[in-house]
């Protein structure tokens, strides 16, 4: 409002109502949030390359979803510990979704640099030789290689308004819903639950549990790092 020199809540509201698609964007990507890195939580990808290792001898196809994937960081990290696993590639296929449509363009880029912050080689480290997976561009910055890229299809997605997908094998939603209100949780984990096949993994962040209108659906696999298995609708 300040940016666009509006000083009441409903002068903005007409703003957002006549204007073009811009300004409706720019919204968007202010209430966006888009915290995020490689290998988040180390524990939680050490048991996921078990979950992989897993699936790897038991489906044909493994078919994962990262919802809500903002820059890219989490797709791109399964995709690498499903190459540095020893996975078939052609067996891997990645879903990497967010209603960000600024931050998807970053993913599908796959450059990240350093900051004071955030420190992309560090990062990285918990793979013994990340150099296959990336490409070092000056001191600062990194980019994905494709060997990685081609495992992962970035599209937009709602999880609160859009459809439910079919079929995965692995869903992970970590981080969504502790920055949503509560009355969207139920929505977004309906969407993601009814997303996986039988048997299917959900993983959620460190922090997040499952109401108990989903609950469930899943039996806890690792409560401590939030790593459920679909069962069978009753």
């Amino acid at each position: 409002m300040r940016r666009r020199g509006v000083e009441e809540y409903a002068g903005y509201l007409t703003l957002l109502e006549e204007d073009d698609d811009d300004e409706r964007a720019e919204l968007l990507d202010t209430l966006s949030v888009n915290v995020t890195e490689f290998f988040r939580d180390e524990k939680v990808w050490t048991a996921l390359r078990d979950v992989l290792l897993e699936l790897a001898d038991t489906v044909r196809s493994i078919d994962i979803w990262s919802a809500a994937c903002a820059d890219g960081r989490e797709p791109y990290s399964l995709a690498m510990l499903a190459l540095d696993a020893g996975l078939d590639p052609r067996n891997v296929s990645i879903l990497a979704t967010d209603i960000d449509e600024d931050a998807l363009a970053r993913a599908r880029a796959g450059r990240y640099e350093s900051t004071r912050t955030a420190d992309i080689s560090d990062q990285l480290g918990f793979l013994d030789n990340p150099q296959e997976y990336v490409d070092r561009e000056g001191d600062r910055a990194f980019v994905v290689n494709d060997r990685v890229k081609d495992l992962v299809t970035f599209e937009r997605h709602d999880l609160i308004t859009g459809d439910p997908k079919s079929g995965f094998d692995l869903v992970a939603c970590r981080n969504v819903c502790i920055y949503i209100d509560k009355q969207y949780k139920l929505p977004i984990l309906d969407t993601v639950s009814k997303s996986l096949r039988e048997g299917g993994h959900l993983v959620l962040g460190q922090t997040e549990t499952l109401p108990g209108e989903v609950k469930e659906r899943f039996e806890a696999e690792d409560p401590r790092i939030r790593i459920y298995s679909r069962v069978a609708d009753t």
